[in-house]
């Protein structure tokens, strides 16, 4: 059985994936720098790496491999599992391909230069709402449901031909 693995230093749901791994029997493993309180759950293992900077994305990275789930919201992170074939999913509820990952990273670096150039910009990020913690339950639901119950090959074709926001909203 494959693992979802969790940036979960900042990771807005944590609870929500524990309870979508306990309804479908998957381990995860949550990394982090330390803060974070065990789990209760015998699925859910508690990594803590070295204080550092990306230490955690570097652990996620060396363990994850092909069709594994990572969760974060670290770009470079993200690239880097697809690289290797896993299936990455942001907390947002919008997954990362190799189809979309490259104007992700330029956006990710176009508006970092932009905040470092104007003091104003900084600190304007939109609120984790209610709609968003729906819409990654609903977007990993289903793809445990057709990526890891056989419908492997139905996921990859509905991703390539309709794209995410077709495969999360259309009904099958």
């Amino acid at each position: 059985m494959k693992k979802i693995y969790v940036d979960a230093d900042a990771c807005p749901v944590k609870e929500e994936i524990i309870r979508v791994a306990n309804r479908h029997k998957l381990n995860v493993l949550m990394v982090c720098n330390g803060g974070i309180r065990p789990f209760k759950s015998d699925l859910v293992k508690l990594i803590i790496v070295s204080e550092g900077s990306d230490e955690a994305d570097k652990w996620i990275y060396d363990q994850v491999s092909k069709d594994d789930i990572v969760i974060t919201a670290d770009i470079p992170l993200a690239a880097k599992c697809i690289a290797k074939e896993a299936v990455v999913l942001k907390h947002d509820g919008n997954f990362l391909t190799e189809n979309n990952i490259g104007n992700v990273l330029a956006t990710r670096d176009l508006m970092s230069d932009l905040r470092s150039s104007d003091p104003f910009l900084k600190g304007k990020n939109k609120p984790y709402s209610k709609a968003d913690r729906s819409k990654f339950l609903t977007s990993l639901e289903n793809l445990i449901w057709l990526y890891y119950c056989g419908y492997k090959y139905l996921f990859h074709k509905i991703l390539y031909i309709f794209g995410w926001y077709y495969f999360l909203f259309a009904k099958l």
